[in-house]
Protein backbone atom coordinates (compact mmCIF):
# COMPACT_ATOMS: atom_id res chain seq x y z
CA UNK A 1 0.00 0.00 0.00
CA UNK A 2 2.35 3.07 -0.07
CA UNK A 3 2.35 3.21 3.71
CA UNK A 4 6.00 4.27 3.85
CA UNK A 5 5.32 7.25 1.54
CA UNK A 6 2.37 8.28 3.71
CA UNK A 7 4.40 8.05 6.93
CA UNK A 8 7.27 10.02 5.38
CA UNK A 9 4.86 12.76 4.26
CA UNK A 10 3.25 12.92 7.72
CA UNK A 11 6.65 13.13 9.44
CA UNK A 12 7.61 16.01 7.11
CA UNK A 13 4.83 18.11 8.65
CA UNK A 14 6.46 20.80 10.76
CA UNK A 15 5.33 23.80 12.77
CA UNK A 16 6.81 26.29 12.59
CA UNK A 17 8.09 25.47 9.11
CA UNK A 18 11.75 24.45 9.06
CA UNK A 19 11.84 23.65 12.79
CA UNK A 20 12.22 19.88 12.41
CA UNK A 21 9.32 19.27 14.80
CA UNK A 22 5.62 19.97 15.19
CA UNK A 23 4.93 22.33 18.08
CA UNK A 24 1.49 23.81 18.62
CA UNK A 25 0.81 27.17 20.17
CA UNK A 26 -0.25 26.31 23.74
CA UNK A 27 -3.80 27.67 23.75
CA UNK A 28 -7.01 25.65 23.81
CA UNK A 29 -8.72 26.02 20.41
CA UNK A 30 -5.90 28.39 19.46
CA UNK A 31 -4.65 26.84 16.20
CA UNK A 32 -6.12 26.37 12.74
CA UNK A 33 -5.97 23.09 10.86
CA UNK A 34 -5.75 23.57 7.10
CA UNK A 35 -2.07 24.70 7.04
CA UNK A 36 -1.10 21.55 8.98
CA UNK A 37 -1.73 19.25 6.02
CA UNK A 38 0.08 21.35 3.39
CA UNK A 39 3.59 19.90 3.74
CA UNK A 40 2.16 16.36 3.87
CA UNK A 41 0.27 16.97 0.61
CA UNK A 42 3.42 18.47 -0.97
CA UNK A 43 5.36 15.34 0.00
CA UNK A 44 2.72 13.06 -1.48
CA UNK A 45 2.58 15.08 -4.69
CA UNK A 46 6.37 14.80 -5.01
CA UNK A 47 5.98 11.00 -4.65
CA UNK A 48 3.53 10.90 -7.59
CA UNK A 49 0.17 11.36 -5.87
CA UNK A 50 -2.59 13.51 -7.38
CA UNK A 51 -4.16 16.18 -5.16
CA UNK A 52 -7.84 17.15 -4.92
CA UNK A 53 -9.09 14.26 -7.07
CA UNK A 54 -12.77 14.30 -8.04
CA UNK A 55 -14.63 11.10 -8.88
CA UNK A 56 -18.16 9.76 -9.12
CA UNK A 57 -19.28 6.95 -6.83
CA UNK A 58 -22.90 6.92 -7.91
CA UNK A 59 -25.17 8.53 -10.44
CA UNK A 60 -27.00 10.34 -7.62
CA UNK A 61 -24.20 12.64 -6.51
CA UNK A 62 -20.53 13.33 -6.98
CA UNK A 63 -18.86 13.74 -3.58
CA UNK A 64 -16.27 16.38 -2.86
CA UNK A 65 -12.68 15.74 -3.86
CA UNK A 66 -10.30 13.41 -2.04
CA UNK A 67 -7.22 15.23 -0.65
CA UNK A 68 -4.74 12.86 -2.32
CA UNK A 69 -4.97 9.79 -4.55
CA UNK A 70 -2.49 7.40 -6.04
CA UNK A 71 -3.47 5.32 -9.06
CA UNK A 72 -2.23 1.78 -8.58
CA UNK A 73 -1.81 -0.86 -11.28
CA UNK A 74 -5.17 -1.70 -12.79
CA UNK A 75 -6.46 1.84 -12.32
CA UNK A 76 -7.61 1.41 -8.72
CA UNK A 77 -7.22 4.41 -6.43
CA UNK A 78 -5.55 4.61 -3.07
CA UNK A 79 -7.26 7.56 -1.36
CA UNK A 80 -6.05 9.71 1.51
CA UNK A 81 -7.87 12.37 3.50
CA UNK A 82 -6.16 14.63 6.07
CA UNK A 83 -8.97 15.76 8.36
CA UNK A 84 -9.43 19.53 8.46
CA UNK A 85 -13.19 19.62 9.03
CA UNK A 86 -15.55 18.93 11.88
CA UNK A 87 -16.44 15.48 13.15
CA UNK A 88 -19.22 15.18 10.54
CA UNK A 89 -16.60 15.74 7.86
CA UNK A 90 -14.60 12.83 9.30
CA UNK A 91 -17.63 10.56 8.97
CA UNK A 92 -18.28 11.75 5.40
CA UNK A 93 -14.64 11.11 4.45
CA UNK A 94 -14.72 7.57 5.85
CA UNK A 95 -18.08 6.83 4.25
CA UNK A 96 -16.87 8.16 0.88
CA UNK A 97 -13.86 5.85 1.06
CA UNK A 98 -16.03 2.94 2.26
CA UNK A 99 -18.28 3.32 -0.79
CA UNK A 100 -15.26 3.27 -3.09
CA UNK A 101 -13.92 0.14 -1.37
CA UNK A 102 -17.28 -1.63 -1.51
CA UNK A 103 -17.72 -0.81 -5.21
CA UNK A 104 -14.18 -1.95 -5.96
CA UNK A 105 -13.15 1.44 -7.39
CA UNK A 106 -10.74 2.08 -4.51
CA UNK A 107 -7.92 -0.18 -3.42
CA UNK A 108 -7.51 1.64 -0.13
CA UNK A 109 -8.69 4.50 2.01
CA UNK A 110 -6.60 6.36 4.59
CA UNK A 111 -7.83 9.00 7.03
CA UNK A 112 -5.28 11.07 8.97
CA UNK A 113 -6.84 12.51 12.09
CA UNK A 114 -5.60 14.28 15.24
CA UNK A 115 -5.48 12.61 18.64
CA UNK A 116 -7.80 13.80 21.38
CA UNK A 117 -4.81 15.47 23.12
CA UNK A 118 -3.95 17.39 19.94
CA UNK A 119 -7.60 18.19 19.27
CA UNK A 120 -7.93 20.49 22.27
CA UNK A 121 -5.40 22.93 20.73
CA UNK A 122 -7.06 23.02 17.30
CA UNK A 123 -10.15 24.64 15.80
CA UNK A 124 -13.31 23.91 17.79
CA UNK A 125 -14.99 20.57 16.92
CA UNK A 126 -12.31 19.32 14.52
CA UNK A 127 -12.67 15.63 13.79
CA UNK A 128 -10.50 13.51 16.08
CA UNK A 129 -9.59 9.90 16.73
CA UNK A 130 -11.45 9.53 20.04
CA UNK A 131 -14.77 10.47 18.46
CA UNK A 132 -14.29 8.24 15.39
CA UNK A 133 -13.01 5.13 17.18
CA UNK A 134 -16.40 4.00 18.57
CA UNK A 135 -17.62 3.63 14.96
CA UNK A 136 -14.83 1.27 13.86
CA UNK A 137 -17.13 -1.80 14.19
CA UNK A 138 -19.42 -0.28 11.54
CA UNK A 139 -16.60 0.02 9.00
CA UNK A 140 -15.06 -3.32 10.01
CA UNK A 141 -18.36 -5.05 9.18
CA UNK A 142 -18.29 -3.91 5.54
CA UNK A 143 -18.02 -6.54 2.84
CA UNK A 144 -14.80 -5.42 1.16
CA UNK A 145 -13.43 -8.00 -1.26
CA UNK A 146 -10.05 -6.39 -1.87
CA UNK A 147 -8.54 -3.36 -0.19
CA UNK A 148 -7.53 -1.69 3.04
CA UNK A 149 -9.16 0.88 5.28
CA UNK A 150 -6.78 2.75 7.60
CA UNK A 151 -7.15 5.49 10.21
CA UNK A 152 -3.88 7.13 11.28
CA UNK A 153 -3.87 9.11 14.52
CA UNK A 154 -1.41 12.00 14.60
CA UNK A 155 0.05 13.83 17.58
CA UNK A 156 2.02 17.02 18.11
CA UNK A 157 5.61 16.94 19.41
CA UNK A 158 5.10 19.70 21.94
CA UNK A 159 3.38 22.86 23.09
CA UNK A 160 4.81 26.35 23.44
CA UNK A 161 3.81 30.00 23.57
CA UNK A 162 7.07 30.78 21.72
CA UNK A 163 5.73 29.50 18.37
CA UNK A 164 3.17 31.31 16.22
CA UNK A 165 -0.44 30.17 16.17
CA UNK A 166 -1.43 28.19 13.10
CA UNK A 167 -3.70 30.46 11.07
CA UNK A 168 -7.40 29.66 11.21
CA UNK A 169 -9.77 29.65 8.27
CA UNK A 170 -12.95 31.68 8.05
CA UNK A 171 -15.52 28.91 7.66
CA UNK A 172 -17.77 27.26 10.22
CA UNK A 173 -16.30 27.23 13.71
CA UNK A 174 -12.75 27.99 12.57
CA UNK A 175 -12.55 31.43 14.16
CA UNK A 176 -13.98 30.30 17.48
Amino acid sequence: MRYKEICTAIKATEWPGGSGSFTLYAETKGNGVVPIKQSCMAGLKKAGWELETRFALSSAKTPGPIDATYTEKGGKLLCLEWETGNISSSHRALNKMALGLISGDFLGGVLIIPSRAMYRYLTDRIGNYAEIEPYFPVWKSLQIKNGVFVVIEIEHDGLSTDVPRIQKGTDGRALR
